[in-house]
């Protein structure tokens, strides 16, 4: 083999090498930790869908009022998310590494529907944002009950404005989609 050839290989693998471990779970993990603070409701204009007309949720649009919240809990092993703190519609969602090498990033959604959707992290995550989609190895996920199917995260470049989509399913099929902008609260 030519050393020409030798090194384009040897830069095609560097290359493969980052971009997998830029998508590995711990990669993800760490991302999610990134999040950690209070997030407030972005303005009218900024929210899209019907999530945030909702009489509980429609005072804290444009707010100072925290609306999201992301806390590192037990020795940074789980990242703790809490939406809509404080009203009758808060939900909360439990991000972690499913063992101590973090061979996935696995997710629990206990939602204001009553159940609690277990997900997993997607593979085609990053680049600013992260994709949580049911894992289907759970009844809940193949049930025809009204639940959480996937949680979207997407980071602005700047950190300081988050967009979060909740996309729900019922009878096996996508029903909704909750969309809700925040910024990061200084």
């Amino acid at each position: 083999m030519k050393m020409r050839n030798i090194i384009v290989v040897c830069s095609m693998i560097i290359a493969w090498s980052s971009v997998a471990a830029e998508n590995s779970p711990l990669a993800v993990y760490k991302w999610m930790q990134q999040l950690e603070g209070d997030w407030v409701l972005s303005s009218a204009e900024s929210q899209e869908g019907k999530a945030t007309s909702h009489s509980v949720v429609a005072p804290m649009v444009g707010s100072d009022l925290v609306a999201m919240s992301f806390r590192l809990i037990g020795a940074g092993s789980t990242v703790q998310e809490s939406l809509l703190p404080g009203t009758s519609r808060e939900m909360v969602t439990m991000y972690h590494c499913q063992d101590t090498g973090c061979a996935q990033v696995k997710a629990t959604h206990y939602c204001v529907k009553q159940n609690q959707p277990q997900m997993v992290a997607a593979q085609e995550t990053m680049d600013g944002r992260v994709i949580f989609e049911c894992d289907m190895t759970t009844e809940l996920c193949q049930s025809w009950d009204d639940h959480v199917h996937a949680i979207s995260h997407e980071l602005s470049d700047d950190g300081n404005h988050l967009k979060t989509t909740y996309s729900s399913f019922m009878n096996g099929e996508h029903t909704k989609d909750s969309v809700y902008h925040f910024d990061k609260r200084m």
